[in-house]
């Protein structure tokens, strides 16, 4: 009797766990559709996607606005659309010390929707890095994102940002020039919906990032490794480019540009129209490339030349 009831219980133990892998793909594709919702509804207030911020070393700050003044990152900038106001405000106000307390506390804390259930808890992380925020005090732990917006079809070094507000305010500063850029989330992005001409449901919005397993705890992949509200950085902006063709996570393998998932089946991204699809590992390079450029006038099917 044992041993029958063994065998039953290995022969069901598949299935359940194949449920189990199904619901939580179910709540990671819910809870990308919240984030485009709530980017969407940012641009009905705000005329543009959120913006990308200014470096991977600048945090989010509430009394900066939503424009190309605000150096948190898209993450940072949703929080008012996804009910999470009084976290994006939580240093409305104060200042010196108390506001920089204040920012870290926003550095260390997880909201649910920006995690997939199948890889991970949204819960805070380890701060790997040795130095400070340069708009906040020094986090001892982080919240991760395993979600990334489009940034383009081709790569864009991620950059540490000015050193301080006095810099920027220089006669001779300028920012980097990245208006030739193809994606909707970048360093200093600025993206309304007019400019995506190959339509918004020809167009990736954001979807889930490749992490490598062995560091889902740990906070060490160049990708991985910061609070997801920092400005522009690898850990919540990701490359539609033929070459960073999408990947199931693969343990020891480091790829900290590349769009991917730990579902077996494929991985989900949300549209600029606010729909939400599921990815074959196997789509087409060139497709991939076509999705991750909102203007370049090419056909996105699987036969398309």
């Amino acid at each position: 009797m044992i041993a029958i009831i063994g065998i039953l219980i290995a022969m069901l133990l598949p299935a359940v766990q194949a449920a189990r892998e199904a619901a939580r793909r179910s709540q990671c594709q819910n809870h990308l559709r919240q984030i485009a919702l709530g980017m969407l509804n940012h641009h009905d207030t705000h005329q543009h996607f959120p913006v990308g911020g200014w470096g991977f070393n600048w945090a989010g700050e509430s009394g900066r606005g939503f424009d190309l003044n605000q150096p948190g990152g898209w993450v940072y900038n949703v929080l008012p659309f996804v009910e999470q106001g009084p976290l994006h405000d939580l240093d409305r106000g104060l200042t010196g010390t108390a506001r920089l307390d204040a920012g870290r506390d926003i550095l260390q804390t997880p909201v649910s929707i920006f995690n997939c259930p199948s890889r991970r808890d949204a819960i805070a992380y380890p701060y790997t890095r040795t130095y400070d925020p340069y708009n906040t005090s020094h986090p001892t732990v982080t919240a991760q994102t395993d979600y990334a917006a489009n940034a383009g079809d081709q790569p864009i070094q991620h950059s540490i940002g000015p050193p301080d507000y006095e810099t920027i305010e220089q006669p001779g500063f300028s920012w980097p020039d990245f208006s030739s850029h193809t994606g909707i989330v970048y360093l200093r992005s600025h993206v309304r919906l007019a400019q995506l001409t190959d339509g918004t449901s020809n167009t990736y919005l954001v979807g889930e990032k490749y992490l490598n397993p062995d560091w889902y705890l740990k906070a060490l992949s160049w990708g991985d490794d910061n609070s997801m509200y920092m400005g522009h950085d690898w850990d919540h902006t990701r490359w539609a480019n033929p070459d960073y063709t999408p990947l199931q996570d693969v343990p020891g393998a480091h790829l900290p540009e590349r769009f991917g998932s730990a579902h077996a089946s494929g991985w989900n991204v949300a549209m600029c129209d606010g729909s939400v699809r599921m990815m074959s590992y196997s789509l087409p390079r060139v497709l991939h490339g076509r999705f991750g450029n909102r203007a370049d006038g090419l056909p996105n099917w699987v036969d398309a030349p």
